[in-house]
């Protein structure tokens, strides 16, 4: 292990810029991701294609800001994983490399993805796209089985019919047309390229998310309540929720500049680890205090925590049992 004051010195070159980093990093986040939805509202693939046709230089700022944001957010990341490898022998230097895939693969793929989506549009736009046999064969069967379901009233409301024509053909063109976009969207390599990139970018910041925010908060680098959050966070960006994710770093930004409430837990300025007292301990602290001629529990700063902030709060230094 590194001596604490080498570590603290080291990770000082790095920290503000790190925290720079998280932060600028989420706020192009949330700017790709309003971007995006401004673009594409349509819900059905036709739709977005030619949405992302009319709003193609919209779709492409997204997918930059996304990308450059998945770039800047490996920094603060691998931030994080160094400084809690350095207070802790247990934290594994193989998992550097999930570290920085994640977000790199994240950022790729951003930029693929927004190329790729222009590629289909064109292709769908310009007609080079045709629908597959089955859905050409399939659709009038459709749209008499959804015509019954319905009935007349709200069928009519789903599919309005142009002036001469029915209902029922509006429903026959829209699935032959979602049918021409999917195979529009299947078609471009660039699409394709993304997606499986952006699969195994995302699970690798799954993987990265979990396992930084554990040992940081074993470590005392972040409370439990961040620590907790950024494990969470990993998890709820698998089913969509990435502002959570987005929100987790920007405070990890915040925390690497010393802008957090209370500011940073001691553990930073340490250079060592202090983890965080266990229930039981804190009970145990609670019991120590309250015996004759000690203070008040509630005085003795060995039992408190910050639920939410950084932590500066005084604490007894106690040596990590790894």
């Amino acid at each position: 292990m590194p001596d604490s004051s080498e570590v603290v010195e080291r990770e000082d070159r790095w920290t503000v810029r790190s925290g720079i980093a998280a932060m600028v990093g989420a706020i192009l986040g949330v700017a790709g991701f309003v971007l995006l939805q401004a673009a594409l509202s349509g819900g059905a693939n036709f739709e977005g294609l030619r949405e992302a046709h009319a709003n193609a230089s919209t779709l492409w700022i997204s997918g930059v800001a996304t990308g450059i944001s998945y770039l800047l957010l490996a920094a603060p990341l691998l931030f994080l994983f160094r400084a809690a490898q350095a207070r802790s022998e247990r934290v594994r230097n193989q998992m550097v490399g999930v570290v920085l895939l994640g977000p790199l693969l994240l950022g790729v793929a951003a930029f693929l993805l927004a190329g790729g989506t222009q590629d289909a549009a064109n292709t769908y736009i310009e007609g080079k796209s045709a629908p597959t046999r089955s859905a050409v064969k399939e659709a009038p069967e459709e749209c008499r089985s959804e015509a019954k379901d319905k009935g007349a009233k709200d069928f009519s409301a789903d599919y309005p019919a142009e002036p001469g024509s029915t209902s029922r053909q509006a429903c026959q063109d829209k699935k032959i047309e979602e049918s021409r976009a999917s195979e529009a969207i299947r078609g471009s390599t660039l699409v394709s390229f993304a997606q499986y990139m952006g699969l195994a970018g995302g699970l690798s910041l799954v993987v990265s998310l979990f396992y930084c925010g554990l040992w940081g908060m074993r470590t005392g680098l972040l409370t439990r309540f961040w620590g907790s959050l950024g494990m969470a966070s990993g998890v709820a960006a698998l089913i969509g929720l990435s502002p959570l994710v987005l929100i987790w770093f920007f405070y990890l930004g915040l925390l690497l500049i010393g802008k957090v409430p209370g500011g940073r837990p001691p553990a930073w300025a340490a250079g060592e680890a202090i983890p965080w007292p266990t229930p039981g301990e804190q009970a145990a602290a609670q019991l120590d205090s309250a015996e004759p001629g000690a203070g008040p529990a509630a005085d003795d700063p060995a039992t408190s925590e910050p639920a939410g902030g950084g932590g500066e709060a005084p604490r007894r230094k106690r040596k990590q049992r790894d």
